[in-house]
């Protein structure tokens, strides 16, 4: 018994071998041109380079995802401290921030000046400018927001406010922002240590979740810290505690 429908099938077989061989023929021209109309650039984009190949890629670059593990607090007085202490993290932030790209744009610019008497003149007139510029609004930061700013100087700049300011005016003026500050109970030769203080850890715990969410711009910190790392250290401590 013949099967029509089967022989109907491989009478068109051949012709169906042509249509896909023609939509093929027809995709690839296609490609072509739209490869040849766009610039390089756009087209390198697209494509994979693999050992001299190039091949159009099956995946696409995502950006990083950073996981967080849920905020735990021992009690309501913790939760209520950390969340005060973020608000004025997040405050103080682009002030250090500010002071770090000041700071790589003065001594990009110093390495440019070669007399020292110019030298001199330019860094007054760069501290004069970001006296001019922060003053007010630094004076209108708390004590704590103060001490919060000097701790994340020194996480951007790897220098303490003390030594910044005596490295770009003077040992005396220095010691005198120091007797001022201490006036307040803020003291400008403080240090950021996350490994070693937890309200340091804290503040870089904050600043992370504020990155991943875009809250604040990115800056990395020039200090050696894994902040993964720092996370399993305090979580260690606090599960001894309890």
């Amino acid at each position: 018994m013949i099967n029509f429908d089967k022989v109907k099938f491989m009478e068109m077989r051949p012709k169906i071998k042509c249509a896909v061989f023609s939509a093929v023929m027809i995709m690839t021209g296609f490609l072509q041109a739209q490869v040849e109309d766009q610039p390089l650039d756009s087209i390198q984009e697209k494509l994979i380079i693999m050992e001299g190949d190039s091949l159009f890629r099956a995946s696409i670059a995502l950006d990083e995802v950073f996981l967080f593990g849920k905020l735990d607090f021992d009690s309501y007085e913790d939760k209520l401290r950390y969340y005060i202490l973020k608000r004025k993290t997040l405050k103080v932030y682009p002030y250090a921030k500010m002071a770090s790209e000041r700071l790589v744009s003065l001594t990009d610019s110093l390495e440019l000046i070669k007399s020292k008497r110019k030298q001199k003149k330019y860094t007054r007139k760069v501290q004069k400018y970001i006296e001019e510029e922060f003053s007010e609004e630094l004076k209108k930061l708390t004590r704590t927001e103060g001490q919060i700013l000097v701790k994340l100087i020194y996480r951007q700049t790897g220098m303490t406010a003390f030594d910044l300011v005596k490295e770009l005016r003077s040992g005396w003026r220095a010691f005198w922002y120091n007797t001022t500050a201490k006036m307040f109970k803020i003291s400008i030769k403080e240090e950021f240590n996350p490994e070693a203080v937890h309200e340091d850890y804290l503040i870089e715990d904050i600043l992370q979740r504020a990155f991943a969410e875009r809250t604040l711009q990115r800056q990395e910190s020039v200090l050696d810290y894994d902040y993964a790392s720092l996370t399993n250290k305090w979580d260690q401590r606090q599960k001894q505690k309890k």
